[in-house]
């Protein structure tokens, strides 16, 4: 017999836990399965000075946790699993069929989908390991410990271009290494790259290693047409290049964007599906910050509250 549930939260994080404090609070007895990634991408950050509410800072997986407690004070029922399957009704009112670990299957009259996106790297093994070390996907969550710092932002297209200018103001020297002999960033962030004075461009250029044992002192970077290599002595590396929605799960059920977010009526969280909501990352490719991300998870909750309400 599949598990009844009144609001169903897949995914963890920042939007997912708000949502279920929210819901919670409205009665709603909400479930969370958190996903493999209990907390989701904050548990990679190391430092948090940016979330309001914490005028010391706290690092992800602290916040996260405090989140989380939060969540189970009001009644949240967290557990950890990941969503396998889903089958949700098109009808208003309909029951949404999830099934979790491909075992368990629960039936929900509301589901809030917050199940993030996730940063892309390079995939070598020294930046994996210095990970929060000085290694970031994220400029505006980590520039500011770079203050008067040299740093990388590896990229070509307009986060990159964007990163790099958003760095330029905070650093003092930025490197863009760039694959191809060109960037792929649109006309006008490129000329926003150029007429910064302390960015430099290497095109045909890519990291061989990132040089450090438990902090970043620098980058070994290679010229891809020539092989030469050159050690670029820096503190910070960002890797620019795209964050991947973590949708698979929703193809072909879900409208989504051509990058596989998914695309959010109006100034709401409403899929197109009655009763399925999305929250955080997983719609958000603009911001993509812990303080937006917890606000969409509220609206979800809210949504979601008067979903119900409208029904009965």
């Amino acid at each position: 017999m599949a598990e009844k549930i009144k609001c169903l939260i897949i995914g963890s994080g920042p939007a997912g836990y708000t949502a279920a404090i929210y819901a919670a609070r409205a009665d709603m007895k909400p479930v969370m399965y958190t996903g493999m990634q209990m907390g989701g991408q904050l548990t990679t950050t190391t430092e948090v000075d940016n979330f309001p509410g914490y005028p010391n800072g706290t690092d992800g997986t602290a916040m996260m946790n405090d989140l989380k407690n939060q969540a189970e004070r009001f009644g949240t029922d967290v557990r950890f699993g990941l969503a396998t399957k889903v089958e949700f009704s098109k009808e208003e009112g309909g029951v949404h069929k999830v099934t979790v670990d491909e075992s368990t299957d629960l039936e929900a009259e509301t589901v809030i989908i917050s199940t993030g996106a996730t940063a892309k790297y390079l995939g070598l093994e020294s930046e994996q390991r210095l990970i929060g070390g000085g290694v970031s996907a994220c400029a505006t969550c980590d520039g500011f410990f770079y203050k008067g710092q040299d740093v990388v932002v590896v990229g070509a297209g307009d986060t990159a271009a964007e990163e790099a200018t958003y760095l330029a103001n905070i650093c003092s020297k930025v490197t863009m290494l760039v694959r191809k002999d060109y960037m792929r960033a649109s006309k006008a962030m490129q000329h926003r790259v150029n007429k910064t004075e302390n960015i430099t461009v290497m095109y045909n250029t890519e990291i061989d290693e990132v040089l450090g044992d438990n902090v970043v002192e620098g980058v070994r970077a290679v010229n891809n047409q020539t092989g030469d290599k050159v050690d670029i002595p820096v503190t910070g590396v960002f890797i620019a290049i795209g964050h991947k929605p973590n949708t698979e799960l929703f193809k072909d059920v879900l409208d989504m964007d051509e990058t596989g977010y998914l695309i959010t009526k109006g100034k709401s969280t409403k899929t197109n599906l009655p009763g399925v909501f999305a929250a955080g990352d997983v719609q958000d490719k603009e911001y993509r910050q812990a303080v937006t991300a917890a606000g969409t998870g509220c609206m979800a909750a809210l949504d979601a509250e008067r979903y119900l309400g409208a029904l009965e």
